[in-house]
């Protein structure tokens, strides 16, 4: 049998890691036990392990989600991308408290655009000109979502903890060319509670790629928003329940969260 004295621990997660000594690597350290959670969902109910779920938050930044960003700039209703700030600032930190991995992923253009396709320039900027990706927004807010800038930044309403982790992406899905997949990966995660804006857009396709690349999704609805017509609301959430995941809510998460810390200490 392997003596574990001075065994030092190789990986990030307790979902999966080695343990190495001088005279071996155990790679067969026993499944960490699931932490089953009943979460109220449609079109089914759902039983996850919170100890291989983790919540994915896409661009809640300043250039959506804040007056003198981007979509104010260009006459864009940016108040309805700040929906879901109200609900994440009671549901984060109920995640983290159950050890779930909060992570962001958001827009984080390089400065010289060098890995940006014309296609995606194009799609915001159709015409030529205007205010696009990498364009300085007025009044010295930076340059329209680039890495460091107040324009990418997340807002301010929902904090960032030390533990929580940060993925810029360059692309409406947050998959594309990102180590989101690795990361998610290396942290055990099965399934993926997703928020942020827009519903029908960025988070519709981060969504779709994670269940091609076989992930559990569940989409928390009262935690997206997006300033597209209703109908596109409608539509995802039909695809989602019909051929991507499931659709849940903060309430019924919370309420579940409750439930669960009530009977461990009953």
């Amino acid at each position: 049998m392997t003596s574990f004295k001075q065994a030092g621990p190789l990986g990030v997660a307790a979902n999966y890691h080695w343990l190495a000594t001088e005279q071996t690597v155990d790679m067969a350290l026993p499944a960490r036990p699931p932490a089953r959670l009943a979460l109220p969902a449609t079109p089914q109910n759902l039983v996850i392990d919170l100890h291989r779920t983790a919540i994915v938050v896409i661009d809640l930044q300043n250039d959506f989600c804040t007056e003198g960003g981007w979509v104010d700039h260009i006459g864009g209703n940016y108040q309805a991308d700040r929906a879901p700030i109200g609900p994440l600032q009671a549901l984060l930190p109920a995640l983290r408290q159950a050890g779930v991995p909060v992570v962001w992923v958001n827009w984080g253009n390089r400065p010289d655009l060098a890995n940006m396709p014309p296609n995606q320039i194009h799609l915001y900027k159709p015409h030529g000109h205007g205010t696009g990706l990498g364009d300085p927004l007025p009044h010295g807010r930076g340059n329209v979502l680039e890495k460091g800038s107040w324009a990418a930044a997340i807002v301010d309403e929902l904090p960032v903890e030390p533990q929580d982790i940060q993925v810029d992406k360059y692309r409406i899905s947050g998959f594309w060319d990102t180590p989101l997949d690795s990361i998610l990966r290396n942290l055990g995660v099965k399934t993926v509670l997703f928020a942020g804006c827009n519903t029908d857009q960025c988070v519709l396709h981060s969504l779709t790629d994670a269940n091609f690349l076989g992930y559990g999704c569940v989409l928390l609805e009262d935690c997206c928003a997006t300033s597209s017509p209703a109908f596109c609301t409608e539509a995802t959430l039909w695809n989602v329940r019909k051929c991507f995941g499931f659709v849940s809510d903060s309430t019924a998460l919370l309420g579940a969260l409750a439930a669960q810390t009530n009977n461990h200490h009953g």
